[in-house]
């Protein structure tokens, strides 16, 4: 059964190639797999070009890394639009990635190739996401950074995000200063490069020239093991449909 990856998509170049090389980590661990890229908006293919040009039951599965109006809206929204268009197509829709261990895995694993030590009690770390004006959406991203700042031999750990939601990066800076971090870093709650994460790391280089700045997530294999594991699981749960 066709996998269709989509995601939100992003007028600059660098996201859509991260996501293409995402679902290549996903085709190269799973051989012989029928995956494809799709976008909701401004980047191409568009996920109801995408499932245009199938035929049967189809898994769409959405890289949102949280379950916010993209996820219970725009994605459903599509799909049905497609389904209107296309009456062989069936599509299931698996759950979104986040939030998960694998995603905060590969979160860490980037901080710490920008430089951060786990141990490194001088450092205070912000962990920005997009933001979301779906409250629980945000709540989830700062219970994560609340977890590190107890896991971690930091300073603190404290969430922010770039849009519709607080508290912005220079707000979470301060907080971190008054924990007592002299340096800071910034660990990426985002997928793939854009506008948002570039606002993100240029508010804290304004801050701090010397902040660690972490890569989105990008074409990481455990971001990669997810995916399919969303896909496993709407397999599973329409079998259990099919059967119950």
């Amino acid at each position: 059964m066709p996998l269709v990856a989509v995601a939100h998509g992003s007028r600059d170049p660098r996201s859509a190639a991260t996501i293409t090389a995402l679902v290549d980590v996903v085709k190269g661990l799973r051989p012989g797999m029928d995956a494809r890229v799709s976008f909701m908006d401004l980047s191409a293919p568009r996920l109801g070009d995408v499932l245009a040009g199938l035929r049967g039951p189809v898994v769409v599965v959405p890289l949102l890394l949280g379950r916010a109006y993209h996820a219970k809206v725009d994605v459903p929204a599509l799909v049905h639009e497609a389904g209107l268009r296309n009456p062989r197509l069936s599509v299931t829709v698996s759950d979104v990635l986040g939030p998960s261990p694998w995603l905060e895995s590969a979160a860490l694993r980037r901080l710490t190739a920008a430089g951060a030590a786990f141990d490194d009690s001088s450092l205070g770390v912000v962990l920005a996401g997009a933001g979301s004006s779906d409250a629980r959406a945000n709540a989830r991203v700062a219970a994560i950074a609340r977890r590190w700042s107890v896991q971690s031999g930091w300073s603190g750990a404290v969430a922010a995000f770039a849009a519709s939601a607080t508290p912005d990066v220079p707000s979470a800076v301060a907080a971190l200063r008054e924990r007592g971090a002299s340096r800071i870093a910034v660990a990426s709650w985002f997928l793939a490069p854009g506008l948002l994460p570039d606002r993100v790391y240029e508010a804290a280089l304004a801050l701090d020239p010397d902040a660690l700045i972490a890569e989105p997530l990008g074409a990481d294999p455990d971001v990669a093991e997810l995916i399919l594991h969303r896909y496993d699981e709407a397999l599973q749960n329409l079998d259990l449909g099919r059967t119950g």
